[in-house]
């Protein structure tokens, strides 16, 4: 039998453990992601896809790896010209709205550019309503197509019009190239 003083701190040590647990869920918001890749010829890419999301304060979830969110399986082909590809992931929640996104491609693969139309954010959390957000990217990240840039940026978050706390918000990319 265990003495009573080693009984009461592993007692102790458990419930900090859940304590740290329940603060970790508690503190996660679900990002899901709509990604929707161009369908010109050579739209698609095989390279990573790194994106981050951002709120008007500042605070961000990075994902270095979007593909490692993704929900159609290990053996989906991502980021193929037409394609509406969906992802989903827990991150550190961020405030409302989700204003910045800066999509990255590394330039990897045998087909390295990618022309991006749009990406649509949802999150929510814990006592937190749910966000939606359409960046309209309608950009090549390709170091051979214009803007020759393998990075995105659509940031609203300097708009008169973020407000909105909840809801739904639409934001344009003021760089993007020739439509698709």
């Amino acid at each position: 039998m265990f003495p009573q003083s080693m009984h009461k701190r592993g007692l102790f040590l458990f419930k900090k453990k859940v304590l740290a647990i329940q603060r970790l869920c508690n503190d996660n918001c679900v990002y899901a992601l709509y990604v929707k890749t161009g369908s010109a010829p050579k739209a698609g890419t095989d390279s990573n896809i790194s994106i981050t999301l951002s709120d008007p304060g500042g605070k961000s979830v990075p994902v270095s790896d979007l593909e490692s969110w993704g929900l159609t399986g290990s053996n989906h082909n991502y980021y193929e010209r037409g394609n509406m590809d969906v992802f989903s992931g827990r991150g550190p929640c961020i405030g409302a709205p989700i204003c910045r996104l800066n999509l990255t491609s590394d330039g990897s693969g045998e087909h390295h550019g990618w022309y991006c139309d749009y990406v649509e954010v949802t999150a929510t959390g814990p006592h937190r309503p749910c966000g939606q957000t359409i960046f309209y990217v309608d950009q090549w990240l390709a170091s051979d197509a214009p803007p020759y840039q393998l990075t995105a940026v659509v940031d609203g978050c300097r708009l008169e019009n973020i407000a909105a706390k909840s809801g739904r918000l639409v934001l344009r990319n003021s760089l993007g190239s020739a439509s698709m």
